[in-house]
């Protein structure tokens, strides 16, 4: 098999996501129900009329996120595509990664979406509002920016969050630090250093209290081992034993988001097609500038539904 699927992380949110999904399929709206009922409130109002900015809160943005990701795959199961007769892998951004493992069936939809919102609250309460920051590095090799965060981050924390792929890292950390990491990026080279809008300072040393927090729910929920591999971010290997799995969600938090590798991982193991199951096209377009071999397809609307499934069924 060649295939795999991709679930978005934060960033892909946008009010109106999955309402045409949910008009569309019966199986979608009971996805968004069963999403409702796990959290005791109703999230599928807040993702189809807003306020966009309670929405991109992190406690909602992440199990919002995924309930269009596991609605998207509940209407294609119906249809005969599924992941384990179709798809080689699985893997996703950050919070996608807790969509990929719903979708190959190692966690249940309502208790992904509770641990969703737990890892949103948690992320949120680790660092005080102010105290931490983020930024975006764009076109400087890892290396450089790596021993830009290591001099401005002595005696505090700074280091690589995310590597997107296509010349994009994100750092985060202490403000300060993060700010004097970004200016000594530029003077590197980098083409933009820019400071992020964002609420914490995700994927840092600074989340080890939303690690914790993840440990302990992450234990007492039923894990089943997923139906196909699913790359972690941490590790960029194919992992089957669900309490593994476990372990580096919890790593997840603090560490760093693998993409650009992922993206590489699959292309250097013969996957020719990544499918992104969700709301909207980040990942596609990191796939493009990544790896230009591998093709890209979207599945997030009816008509992509349609698409897919014709291709795959």
């Amino acid at each position: 098999m060649s295939i795999a699927f991709t679930f978005p992380g934060q960033g892909s949110q946008a009010v109106g996501m999955g309402k045409d999904l949910a008009d569309a399929f019966p199986e979608a709206r009971e996805v968004f129900r069963e999403v409702d009922d796990a959290l005791g409130e109703k999230l599928s109002s807040l993702m189809w009329e807003g306020p966009e900015e309670t929405l991109t809160l992190t406690a909602n943005a992440q199990p919002a996120l995924m309930a269009v990701s596991m609605a998207a795959i509940r209407v294609l199961e119906a249809r005969g595509v599924t992941v384990l007769d179709h798809v080689a892998y699985v893997a996703g951004h950050s919070l996608g990664e807790y969509s990929a493992l719903c979708a190959a069936g190692m966690l249940s939809l309502s208790d992904t979406a509770r641990l969703l919102r737990i890892r949103g609250n948690a992320m949120q309460a680790a660092v005080p509002v102010g105290e931490g920051a983020m930024a975006a590095i764009i076109g400087l090799e890892p290396v450089d920016v790596e021993a830009a965060c290591a001099e401005a981050g002595k005696g505090s924390v700074c280091q690589i969050a995310n590597d997107n792929g296509g010349g994009q890292l994100v750092i985060s950390g202490a403000k300060a630090a993060v700010e004097q990491a970004a200016k000594l990026c530029t003077e590197k080279g980098a083409k933009r250093a820019l400071m992020l809008s964002v609420s914490a300072p995700f994927h840092s040393a600074l989340m080890a209290p939303a690690a914790d927090a993840m440990r302990e729910a992450l234990a007492k929920v039923a894990k089943n081992p997923p139906v196909v591999p699913v790359i972690s971010n941490v590790v960029v290997q194919p992992l089957t034993d669900a309490e593994e799995i476990a372990r580096r969600l919890v790593e997840q938090v603090t560490g760093r988001v693998r993409w650009r590798e992922t993206v590489e991982w699959f292309a250097a193991n013969n996957i020719s097609t990544l499918y992104e199951i969700g709301s909207g096209k980040v990942l596609s377009g990191l796939a493009r500038r990544i790896n230009r071999d591998i093709a890209t397809a979207n599945v997030g609307t009816p008509a992509d539904i349609e698409a897919a499934v014709a291709q795959l069924a």
